[in-house]
């Protein structure tokens, strides 16, 4: 493959330092006012003001909060770059100054603490430092520059949603779609890989039945609770006894709720479980495992119905065109120094980004930014201990401000310049 320089990202770049007080200012306005998937209101009409002030065409209420903002800047190949928005309802633990302290009502009519644990503040942030670089160099590259503001990724409808909403038919197809996240790793650092890079994931919920009875004449019953209980047991294996060492798959169970009080036995339990897996035959024959061990347990307890087993999300498998992979990465190692740059392992975490390239039969490509103090991080190492590290979607997820806020700004430049260059790139790409 033949690659072009990449002077252009440092002209791009010339403005980075300038530019950082107004984006520490946005992410921390965002991460103190998070908002729940398909609420992203404020947020989205914090982006869309500032991709308007950047001169973008701004397109706003797409799949319901969405944001896009269209530049064209002459021939040339079109780059989408992709940042979510949607934060989770977790009560804030991390101490900080700007740490939120908002509650909000979810889709069940219910109060909760709401707050940015996953770090998609820092992808909006990310996404409009390199927006705004962008336009103002543009005489250092050539064709259109697609930035997606995506709602409710938590939720795994966000994507879907803007989809469905005429998202590929309202604006121009993208030569290629470039997305991000911030994880556990050293602040600075930059880990990709060509192939598999998410996990599928599949959320579901199991509603068993039983008999409900006094708490004294437990043979009045059908116990919900022990049928749940035998059910949750009996999961464990799935991973354990029903798969070989080398297929990989996770099966957690988030939550189990029956009753209302010691001494009465309920007529139901609801198991709330998790899947996942990295190959479409491993999920097929975890999924039939689920079925079929809730279906036996009722049975086995004399239940009086079949349990209803509902689907609650689902996150596709999520794959980097190798290709396009090797191209960001080329671009990456000649702009940052060192070994900054890793090719890392698949993980289990899921995303929908997947979704934008699979629709419109593109390349996609996306990597991650580390987000840990590195001595903290390296000290961790040394001990053995960096699974005591808060992780995404943990209460105490805290990621450093900098270097981790430039380093976001910087690899969407460098991605999206890896394309966006003065003389068009003729190579064709395998979706």
């Amino acid at each position: 493959m033949t690659l072009q320089p990449t002077s252009s990202s440092g002209k791009a770049l010339a403005g980075l330092q300038s530019l950082l007080p107004d984006l520490e200012a946005l992410y921390t306005d965002v991460h103190a006012h998070p908002e729940l998937s398909m609420q992203e209101s404020r947020t989205a009409s914090l982006v869309a003001e500032r991709l308007r002030a950047a001169g973008y065409e701004v397109t706003t209420k797409i799949g319901k909060t969405g944001v896009v903002g269209l530049l064209r800047n002459g021939d040339g190949p079109t780059v989408m770059l992709r940042a979510d928005m949607d934060a989770l309802p977790i009560e804030e633990m991390t101490g900080l100054p700007y740490a939120s302290k908002v509650k909000a009502t979810n889709r069940e009519g219910k109060t909760v603490p709401v707050m940015h644990a996953c770090g998609h503040d820092l992808h909006v942030a990310w996404l409009v430092g390199a927006t705004t670089l962008l336009a103002e160099v543009r005489d250092a590259w050539r064709g259109t520059l697609l930035a997606v503001f995506q709602p409710a990724e938590e939720t795994a409808e966000g994507a879907r949603a803007m989809i469905d909403d005429g998202l590929l038919n309202r604006f121009p197809k993208p030569d290629v779609v470039l997305g991000q996240h911030v994880m556990v790793g050293p602040a600075g650092n930059i880990g990709g890989r060509g192939g598999t890079i998410t996990s599928a994931a599949d959320s579901l919920q199991i509603r068993l039945f039983g008999r409900g009875a006094h708490g004294s004449m437990p043979q009045a019953s059908v116990d919900p609770v022990v049928m749940a209980a035998a059910t949750v047991m009996r999961l464990q294996t799935i991973v354990s006894r029903e798969l070989a060492a080398s297929e990989a798959a996770v099966v957690t169970i988030g939550a189990l709720q029956a009753g209302t009080k010691e001494n009465v036995i309920p007529d139901d339990a609801v198991i709330k479980l998790n899947v996942r897996t990295f190959d479409a035959g491993v999920r097929k024959r975890v999924l039939a495992a689920i079925e079929r061990i809730a279906n036996a347990e009722a049975a086995a307890s004399g239940a009086p119905r079949p349990p209803e087993i509902t689907t609650l999300e689902h996150y596709p498998l999520g794959v980097n065109n190798a290709d396009a992979s090797t191209r960001v990465a080329d671009a990456f190692r000649r702009h940052f120094s060192g070994d900054r740059v890793r090719e890392v392992e698949a993980v289990s975490a899921s995303e929908d980004f997947g979704s934008f390239g699979t629709e419109w039969s593109t390349p996609s490509v996306f990597w991650f930014v580390g987000g840990t103090d590195p001595d903290v991080y390296a000290k961790a190492k040394a001990a053995g201990e960096i699974n005591k590290i808060p992780t995404n979607h943990s209460p105490y997820f805290a990621p450093v401000m900098h270097p981790t806020l430039e380093t976001g700004v910087e690899t969407m430049v460098v991605g999206a310049l890896a394309w966006l260059q003065h003389e068009p790139q003729h190579q064709e790409l395998r979706p």
